[in-house]
């Protein structure tokens, strides 16, 4: 696989700073059960990456001294992880908001038949990975058949109440392009699977996000081996908004990888490069002594890739 990051090693993308911190992102390891091309930790049935249940222990300490409101939970597949329904136990327990960033598969392998009870009984979110409402697109970037099963665990989840109206169960979809191309505005996209999805098989939801795809990682390799990678570099600086600057979520956000070290966003994450201006990436427990509000966040070349267009993050478009 070609490696992105001499690619994206300089840049002038605008100096920003953390703000407070409002969310704690942990990837749990990147074991899945799909391999998709878009997927910017190289996750699959193959990886053997897990974070331990001594370092998950850790990361909730922080959680909790934090004050962070909300632990999104991602992977891989990060329901794989022998410790997922535990965390969240303990988050929701303490009254966190917790988010399953779910790839809806993964609600029909064998020993998860349960996973949607589990999920709705806890009241977590989920954000579940959908890419097209159109089941050729989807197949094409995520493999055969995993457009049909995402089917199948969207029904299973509106059958408990998620993307119900008042079920208090929110349900959102991920849009990612299947190409080096822009995200269209989130709202008509929205409309758009809302109509589809419900007129084709009944399956509701609340909220379509829609992210663009980083040219890291997989999808980063892809475009080089195609020779697009420049082109989609001249494209996001291209549709760089200085007013999405605002909204990106490394400012409230501190990402922590499966060894529990801590980044200022998953890209960044993905691209070994250390929060802020370290030399070496910080460890979850030397954060004790550590004020982050204020700290500058380490940018580079692919964080044009939040700020173009209509901007991106993990809640979907900023604007």
């Amino acid at each position: 696989m070609l490696d992105t990051r001499p690619y994206l090693s300089e840049t002038d993308f605008p100096t920003i700073r953390r703000k407070a911190l409002e969310l704690l992102q942990v990837n749990l390891g990147y074991r899945c059960n799909q391999r998709c091309q878009h997927c910017h930790v190289n996750a699959g049935p193959n990886r053997t990456e897990v974070m331990t249940r001594e370092t998950l222990d850790q990361v909730l300490e922080y959680l909790v001294r934090s004050g962070a409101h909300t632990l999104d939970l991602t992977g891989g597949a990060p329901e794989l992880n022998p410790h997922f329904r535990d965390t969240v136990r303990f988050a929701r327990e303490r009254g966190i908001r917790v988010i399953d960033r779910c790839n809806l598969t993964i609600l029909s392998e064998p020993g998860q038949e349960d996973l949607a009870r589990f999920l709705a009984d806890q009241g977590v979110e989920v954000v579940a990975s959908l890419p097209c409402y159109l089941e050729e697109n989807v197949d094409g970037q995520r493999g055969r058949g995993v457009y049909q099963g995402s089917i199948t665990g969207l029904r299973k989840l509106n059958a408990l109440g998620y993307g119900q109206p008042d079920s208090g169960l929110l349900l959102n979809l991920v849009y990612n392009p299947t190409g080096p191309y822009l995200p269209p505005p989130q709202a008509d996209l929205e409309a758009d699977y809302k109509r589809e999805l419900s007129e084709r098989y009944g399956v509701k939801f609340n909220h379509l996000m829609t992210i663009t795809n980083m040219p890291i990682a997989r999808f980063g390799s892809t475009l080089l081996s195609r020779g697009q990678f420049d082109e989609y570099m001249v494209l996001l600086r291209d549709s760089h908004q200085d007013a999405n600057l605002a909204s990106v979520m490394c400012r409230n956000l501190l990402s922590v990888d499966w060894r529990g070290y801590v980044y200022d966003c998953d890209f960044n994450q993905m691209l070994h490069l250390p929060a802020g201006l370290e030399k070496h990436p910080l460890h979850i427990t030397q954060l004790r002594r550590r004020t982050l509000e204020g700290a500058p966040i380490r940018v580079g070349e692919h964080c044009y890739g939040c700020t173009a267009g209509n901007g991106s993050s993990c809640g979907g478009a900023l604007s």
